[in-house]
């Protein structure tokens, strides 16, 4: 996939028409980050209507060998030419995803509250291409409540780690705890044989916690027809009951 597709496919996930002023977050990063200890991670403040980092921790340098003054010149186009051109269409995926999740199940009043996860694989200054999973916490939202400024975490490990490329996002619970309301693995699907898209969305709210009558609500269906989708998935897969397939993968989320 070619970089100006990329650029259309990336902000039509994000397309909004608002700019918010980030003057108070961007200060607090910044005074945060002189007493942060070097490591594995670093932070930006991401903008993803002009595609560009508002801010970059000093961790940037330390994690990559790469000057952040050309990641800050160059913008989002840079860091999207130095991830694995195998990861690229694999992690539009997944923001899209993520997105029309937010959009359609998330109530706009909890999204401030929503964090979201997903990785790839990313070429550092020896062009080794190391492992990066990015965390995101939404700092700003348009008039519809769509998320298009985050303070964005990224920790670095070590490229002989295979890892599938998954998406996950989590909501703040009254016990300030956070809950996953939503898994996908992007990568291989060792459940893809022969199981449909319906009986896989019935799968990923299963491994949720959701019952049969949740299930049926969320997906426009009978509690019924629910039932037969189960009994089909567990008779597909060999299993013998539902509780046996939620823990396989509970256990491993890369079988999803």
């Amino acid at each position: 996939m070619k970089y100006n597709q990329i650029k259309d496919s990336y902000k039509s996930i994000f397309e909004s028409y608002e700019k918010p002023s980030l003057e108070t977050h961007i200060k607090k990063v910044m005074e945060l980050d002189k007493f942060l200890p070097y490591s594995s991670t670093f932070f930006c403040v991401t903008n993803t209507q002009d595609l560009i980092f508002e801010y970059i921790s000093k961790n940037f340098n330390a994690c990559l060998g790469i000057d952040a003054n050309i990641l800050k010149t160059k913008g989002m186009r840079y860091f999207w030419s130095r991830i694995h051109p195998e990861d690229v269409e694999v992690w539009l995926s997944a923001l899209n995803e993520l997105m029309e999740f937010t959009l359609k199940e998330i109530p706009e009043n909890k999204r401030p509250y929503a964090n979201y996860t997903w990785n790839f694989r990313f070429k550092d200054a020896n062009d080794n291409y190391v492992n990066i999973i990015q965390n995101t916490t939404p700092l700003a939202f348009d008039s519809d409540m769509k998320p298009i400024i985050g303070l964005a975490h990224y920790t670095v490990l070590d490229s002989n780690i295979t890892m599938p490329i998954t998406a996950t996002a989590k909501l703040l619970n009254e016990q300030k705890e956070y809950d996953t309301v939503y898994f996908n693995n992007f990568s291989q699907k060792l459940l893809e044989n022969g199981i449909s898209n319906r009986e896989r969305d019935i799968v990923r709210l299963l491994v949720l916690n959701h019952s049969s009558k949740e299930i049926s609500e969320k997906l426009n269906i009978s509690s019924h027809t629910v039932d037969t989708h189960r009994r089909n998935i567990l008779k597909k897969l060999k299993i013998s009951s539902t509780g046996e397939l939620i823990g396989m993968l509970k256990m491993n989320k890369s079988l999803l």
